[in-house]
């Protein structure tokens, strides 16, 4: 399928802005240029309403992170989402996926609690995932005290679509079980070239290949052992016993076939996995259905499927 018209538009708007590359700036920059790409485009017609959002902390891997918790319209229980937020483990945090936790929030009615990780390169792998099961187990243990009903899934897009993936695995070792996985366009496997879709899409796509390579060495540049589960979920020594999984790819992305991959391989390990292929989608697609109704039509339909598995 072609690129999405309106997508297409926004890759044009990005491209006119002359922004620096993030690969060719720093951590801060890009901080910077993400937040302002993601909240600071936002108008106020365009924020997803929810009953309520509160500002917190929870137990991470080395001390307390903030985490934000965003409640829906009604009276509950619901069920609970631990998310974490994408940004290739360096740029992004809390408000450049606020509207996005809104709208998972609003649509799967599911208090959804969002966890504001340490980022690399000031704390690079393991500090992330550390805080993100850390945080996931507290969310378990605490989900009816959030307004839950017990059943607890994880989400996350790109960097927080592979915490998702890894806090998965971590819980199901320790015999904590989730409701639900909902990987949006994540990282699973750090094997970048071997897939045709990081060739394919190597550039002008929004995630380009260079940038994930500069995300990934401030992330984990020292590590020498890059089949580490913790940093590749695809590559785990068994993928069975796992929750069932929603997962989202986007056909314009480096990142398409690892998705791909890692729903067939949950599938051979005799899991649930649904796929949501993004036809002419981008990386970044999730955050964009205000300027895309494609986009938007598929972020609704993952939405629904995520309610479908943590109703079931």
């Amino acid at each position: 399928m072609p690129l999405d018209p309106h997508l297409a538009a926004v890759l044009q708007m990005i491209a006119g802005s002359r922004a620096k590359p993030i690969a060719e700036g720093t951590p801060e920059e890009g901080r910077a240029a993400y937040l302002a790409l993601t909240a600071g485009s936002l108008t106020p017609e365009q924020r997803v309403p929810v009953a309520s959002v509160r500002d917190t902390t929870v137990p991470g891997g080395a001390g307390p992170v903030p985490a934000r918790i965003y409640r829906p319209e009604g009276a509950g229980p619901f069920p609970t989402v631990a998310f974490f937020h994408g940004g290739g483990y360096v740029i992004g945090n809390l408000d450049t996926h606020d509207n996005m936790c809104r709208e998972i929030c609003r649509g799967a009615q599911a208090v959804l609690v969002s966890v504001d990780y340490r980022l690399a390169p000031e704390h690079p792998f393991p500090a992330g995932i550390e805080d993100a099961v850390a945080a996931a187990r507290w969310v378990v243990a605490h989900a009816q005290e959030l307004g839950g009903n017990g059943v607890v899934a994880v989400a996350g897009d790109s960097a927080g679509g592979n915490f998702s993936a890894v806090v998965a695995q971590q819980l199901r070792d320790a015999g904590i079980p989730l409701a639900a996985q909902f990987l949006i366009y994540p990282a699973v496997d750090h094997a970048a070239a071997a897939y045709p879709s990081a060739k394919q899409n190597a550039k002008g796509y929004f995630l380009e290949v260079e940038t994930m390579a500069w995300f990934f060495h401030h992330y984990a540049g020292h590590v020498a052992d890059t089949l580490d589960p913790r940093l590749a979920p695809l590559q785990a020594a068994s993928l069975a016993g796992l929750p069932p999984a929603v997962i989202m790819t986007a056909e314009f992305d480096p990142l398409r076939d690892q998705g791909m991959a890692y729903a067939e391989a949950l599938r051979a390990a005799g899991g649930q996995a649904e796929l949501i292929q993004g036809a002419g989608m981008i990386h970044g697609f999730f955050d964009m259905g205000r300027w895309s109704p494609g986009a938007q039509a598929i972020i609704t339909h993952g939405i629904e499927r995520l309610r479908a598995l943590l109703e079931a």
